[in-house]
């Protein structure tokens, strides 16, 4: 099985006490969310903080793709609840689209 890696970034809102807010959700992420991940494909997830900006690093099997993760997220009532929660914390980096919320990283470097 091969093993994928991809980079996301999305902002927080730059607000010291949403911040602390946020990271603490994140000490004890709901036991759906950490389902939801695992049953997508993804094997790993590591969120790293500076400043107001997130970016995420997923290593994913050969059973993820973007797509099928979204399908099962729209259907999924735990996911969404979620999701409405911690946009009370996050926001769209600069330049994403209406509604698009953690964005793909480009990968530029690799020692």
């Amino acid at each position: 099985m091969s093993t994928q890696r991809f980079a996301l970034a999305l902002d927080l809102k730059d607000d010291p006490k949403l911040i602390a807010e946020y990271k603490a959700y994140h000490k004890k992420v709901w036991p759906e969310i950490e389902a939801s991940i695992r049953d997508a494909g993804i094997d790993s997830m590591q969120i790293y903080l500076v400043g107001n900006r997130l970016f995420m690093i997923i290593e994913t099997n050969d059973s993820f793709s973007f797509e099928q993760k979204s399908k099962m997220d729209e259907s999924n009532f735990k996911v969404q609840e979620w999701e409405d929660l911690m946009w009370n914390y996050q926001q769209a980096l600069p330049m994403a689209k209406p509604g698009e919320k953690w964005m793909l990283m480009e990968k530029i470097f690799e020692l």
